[in-house]
């Protein structure tokens, strides 16, 4: 198990200026250098997006809080999710959260049918599972749900692939962010080893 294990070292950025309060992840000392550069690249691009899908610095009357949760920093894995809070006046303002995870070796991302076999059908066990916890949960839903999206947001923790949905996406504001978090175990015959979420199952 010996290098397996070894954490990357992660440093917080601090950006301040008028209405917007940023925090974000860096890898440092990391080599190879290279996966380093495409992590950090990755990151920074993600950051950006999000402030530009928040109305950022368009709006002048946006107001941005964003940071960072790290949720695995083990086996050659980093997965983390990056939050982007945006008030513009009104009853409420709206929280977007993106997931990011890298094999720390090549410093690669990874999209969600990345992490099964070519051809398994991982759209349809993911969703019949979500299905049957929306049941049990039993939340009203704004929307009639089949399946996830082939690009689903999702992070690595604990084990787990945890599926998550966006504010209003499946169920009303006051749901928030709904979570599904699925074992390795219960997907294993159609993970693809080498990925991320391979690495969890030993």
């Amino acid at each position: 198990m010996d290098g397996l294990d070894h954490p990357v070292s992660i440093q917080t950025y601090q950006v301040q200026r008028n209405k917007l309060k940023l925090l974000y992840p860096a890898v440092v000392n990391h080599t190879p250098q290279a996966a380093q550069h495409a992590m950090n690249t990755t990151i920074v691009n993600a950051v950006n997006k999000q402030l530009r899908e928040q109305g950022y610095p368009k709006n002048p009357l946006t107001d941005v809080t964003a940071y960072f949760e790290l949720k695995t920093n083990e086996r050659n894995v980093l997965s983390l999710t990056l939050w982007n809070y945006a008030f513009s006046g009104g009853a409420h303002g709206l929280t977007i959260q993106h997931g990011l995870t890298f094999n720390t070796e090549t410093g690669k991302d990874y999209a969600l049918k990345e992490l099964f076999k070519p051809n398994s059908d991982y759209i349809g066990k993911l969703s019949a599972l979500i299905q049957a916890e929306l049941k049990t949960r039993d939340i009203p839903l704004l929307v009639d749900f089949k399946a996830i999206r082939p690009d689903q947001d999702f992070y690595i923790a604990d084990k787990s692939l945890v599926i998550f949905f966006q504010v209003y996406e499946l169920a009303a504001y006051v749901y928030g962010f709904l979570y599904f978090p699925i074992s390795v175990y219960a997907l294993q015959d159609i993970i693809e080893e080498d990925s991320p979420l391979g690495k969890m199952l030993y």
